[in-house]
């Protein structure tokens, strides 16, 4: 049985679906497009958490919120969880429920809920459809308002507060912690830093390795090898040492490819995802943000 480890020693062990259980539905709730017909993914329980989705109020309507969090009284650190281009599926819902256990709140928006919601889709042509309605500016809001909300609440350490992202939400990390001094760290997983070789200009988009300067708080960058998005990693770790961000960093795995932590896919590299994992909390750790002890 796979373990996440917290920084002090403790393990936290989390049950995997069976075969049996595949065939009673239980992936419903998983990215149609994503998932893979081997899949075995980690499902974390909710007992003694507090879990709720919650309505968040922005510019251009309200979007959804999945909640996590320590069924106990006190304030405890927080982390915004940023989903791939699948939203708010089960395996989103269940990091956050692996923070929450870790002594986080976690809270993953919607970020695609005006358009639409990608995750029961299998047509790739639709999912980016809805996925591009949701720009740089209006995501950099969707985080403020992420960050105006927990702020406000009684069970979060304001001062303590982190972000994380996988695939798409990779590059919201890195745009993030370039624009919100509210942060006090940010882990990547495998996010796109730079445009692609011979992309058209566009004025609307926020690359994160142009703004490095503006880093507001360290970023962790965890990438496979065998990703084509890691060709950029040369050129990032040189833009921070150039900008002087010397406590971000990136770790590639050279074995791994894309969504290496994605339980539910084929791409899914069980020692880097454990290992990053590791590294996540100790730079959470490092930086401001240490989960708790387990209540």
């Amino acid at each position: 049985m796979p373990t996440l480890l917290h920084p002090d020693g403790d393990h936290f062990a989390f049950g995997r679906l069976t075969r049996r259980t595949l065939a009673a539905g239980v992936f419903g709730g998983y990215a149609a497009a994503g998932l893979w017909a081997e899949a075995d993914p980690i499902i974390t329980d909710a007992a003694g958490l507090a879990t709720d989705t919650i309505r968040l109020p922005t510019e251009a309507g309200q979007i959804r919120a999945y909640v996590a969090r320590p069924d106990a009284p006190g304030r405890f650190p927080a982390v915004i969880v940023v989903n791939e281009i699948f939203g708010l599926h089960a395996y989103i819902l269940d990091v956050c429920r692996r923070f929450a256990r870790l002594g986080y709140v976690a809270v993953a928006p919607g970020f695609f809920d005006r358009a639409g919601d990608p995750a029961p889709l299998t047509d790739m042509a639709a999912i980016r459809k809805i996925v591009m309605t949701a720009t740089d500016a209006q995501v950099m809001g969707d985080v403020g308002v992420t960050l105006t909300w927990l702020s406000a609440q009684p069970f979060v350490a304001a001062r303590r507060i982190a972000i994380t992202g996988f695939c798409w939400g990779g590059h919201v990390v890195w745009d993030a912690c370039e624009t919100f001094p509210q942060l006090r760290a940010g882990v990547s997983w495998y996010g796109q830093m730079a445009p692609p070789s011979g992309a058209p200009a566009d004025p609307s988009r926020i690359w994160p390795i142009d703004h490095v300067a503006d880093l507001r708080c360290p970023v962790l960058g965890l990438y496979g090898g065998k990703d084509p998005l890691s060709q950029a990693v040369p050129a990032m770790r040189a833009a921070l040492e150039g900008a002087g961000k010397t406590t971000s960093q990136i770790v590639v795995y050279d074995d791994a490819g894309h969504g290496f932590h994605a339980d539910y896919r084929s791409s899914y590299n069980a020692a880097d995802a454990a290992d990053g994992w590791k590294r996540l909390l100790a730079f959470f750790a490092a930086n401001g943000a240490p989960p708790v002890s387990r209540p």
